[in-house]
């Protein structure tokens, strides 16, 4: 029961990069609209004013590639990782353990985009934390992703006897 349900968490993993993948491509304008508020800082007081604001296409272009790709990256690798454990499901702890690799690895691209995008580059560098517009929809959203991401990462790695 309890690699099956390793198995599920991480094909939720790829449900929730697979949707926001589609919903960025979908919706460019929004998503390139989303990324663009965060850097030109416009959301909040004196942000725009601010050395480090910019509304350069190729940072905005930039960014919304990096968000929708990583949610693809990370989504063929927990497929791959989890197609892997799903395999293995019934085979010895070392074969399930090392079929969690792919999975594992899935599981770091999309904390590492949430975190390093949203919380270091936009919430840090670019200070979103000071837009009341975008601190909780954005940055909420993004540690929240993040944090269960992180912990189905920590609970599918734990060793399997």
């Amino acid at each position: 029961m309890l690699r099956l349900t390793k198995i599920v968490l991480i094909f939720l993993v790829v449900l929730w990069g697979l949707l926001g993948a589609m919903h960025n491509l979908m919706d460019w304008a929004g998503t390139q609209g989303a990324v663009s508020a965060a850097t030109s800082m416009t959301t909040f007081e004196g942000g725009a004013d601010a050395w480090q604001a910019t509304s350069n296409s190729m940072v905005v272009l930039l960014g919304a590639l990096f968000i929708m790709l990583s949610k693809i990256t990370a989504a063929l690798l927990c497929s791959a990782g989890g197609w892997k454990m799903w395999q293995a499901r019934n085979q010895s702890a070392a074969d399930f353990n090392k079929a969690k690799e792919l999975a594992l690895a899935g599981s770091a691209v999309a904390v590492i985009m949430l975190f390093g995008g949203f919380i270091v580059v936009a919430e840090s560098w670019f200070e979103l934390w000071r837009s009341d517009v975008m601190r909780g929809p954005v940055l909420g959203s993004a540690f929240r992703y993040a944090g269960l991401i992180a912990l189905i990462g920590i609970f599918v790695q734990a060793k399997d006897d």
